[in-house]
């Protein structure tokens, strides 16, 4: 039996796609991949295979999540299954240089970054820009690792420090500071390669950004209110819009967040894909748009055409 497959490790932002998807009556199962076996030399079963796998994983305790999702894809695709959101689209997710890179080839401006491993290295990478400058983990997710400095001195006493988070693949990026006239981002957000909306997301209280209700909820770590910190710009329309599409397109990427930033001087830096993308409730309730449930309808719709039929009701049980 067709079904779609909702590839994860965490239920707390899966929840609300699994309920649209009931709603529906698609017929769907969960696959958690956090651990697990996978027998090479069977075929997987027929179905969509939705990959919501986040970079953010060992946060939660599923250190080799990522991992075993890239196998499990790479064996869905070897069979030709039909896989929403790739093996690429994984590799994007957990490596900031492998987006920064990717959208540069196509175009889109992204702020100076450079990417060191080591505490040496990444204090001499440092040395090389002027004025304020911020530090993020190539693989992180929600903004984590993030944070801004006024010069050298206070980055070395960063690193010195018992506050330092070492980076889980070891990689700290240094990069560039954007300063924006009004403290916000704008997030677009597309499923199915197709844009959907934007969402202004005010950073006045920092840059742990995730729209999601669970992060909310986690004594801080998300420090965001749900109707004050988000909200959707109505009619939003912009050239990178087209430059986002060709970005996903050529990468296999089909539903995702993609941020940027405006400086003083009018000019956009594009500065994170995000291949595991949330929503935030409250805004969507506001603007009476739901992305759960577009990618549900987005979801069905390639079911059908992977060649599942709904189950036709009787004559008896439809009267």
């Amino acid at each position: 039996m067709q079904k779609i497959y909702v590839i994860h490790e965490n239920h707390e932002w899966t929840d609300p796609l699994k309920a649209e998807l009931s709603a529906r009556n698609l017929p769907h199962e969960d696959w958690f991949l956090d651990e697990g076996k996978l027998d090479l030399s069977q075929p997987p079963p027929e179905g969509v295979f939705y990959n919501r796998m986040s970079a953010s994983s060992h946060t939660r305790d599923h250190r080799y999540a990522p991992e075993f999702t890239g196998a499990v894809l790479a064996w869905l695709e070897s069979h030709g299954r039909r896989v929403i959101n790739s093996s690429r689209a994984l590799q994007l997710e957990v490596s900031k240089v492998a987006q920064y890179t990717t959208l540069e080839a196509h175009g889109v401006r992204t702020p100076r970054t450079v990417a060191a491993v080591g505490k040496q290295e990444l204090l001499a990478a440092a040395n090389d820009f002027r004025g304020p400058f911020i530090t993020k983990h190539n693989r992180a997710g929600k903004g984590l690792g993030v944070r801004l400095f006024q010069n050298t001195n206070e980055l070395e006493a960063y690193v010195h420090s018992s506050e330092f988070e070492e980076p889980v693949d070891g990689i700290t990026l240094i990069q560039q500071y954007v300063r924006s006239p009004e403290p916000y981002i704008t997030r677009c957000e597309f499923v199915g390669g197709e844009f959907l909306y934007a969402v202004r997301v005010d950073t006045s209280d920092g840059f742990l950004l995730c729209p999601a209700d669970e992060c909310q909820d986690q004594g801080g770590l998300c420090p965001t209110l749900p109707t004050s910190k988000f909200r959707i710009i109505q009619g939003f329309d912009d050239p990178i819009i087209n430059s986002y599409k060709r970005v996903l397109k050529s990468n296999s990427i089909h539903v995702a967040g993609i941020e940027f930033i405006v400086d003083e001087n009018g000019t956009k830096y594009t500065y994170d894909i995000n291949t595991n993308t949330n929503y935030n409730p409250a805004a969507e309730a506001a603007s009476g748009m739901s992305g759960m449930a577009a990618i549900a309808d987005y979801l069905g719709t390639e079911l059908v055409e992977n060649g599942w039929q709904a189950p036709q009701l009787s004559r008896a049980a439809a009267h």
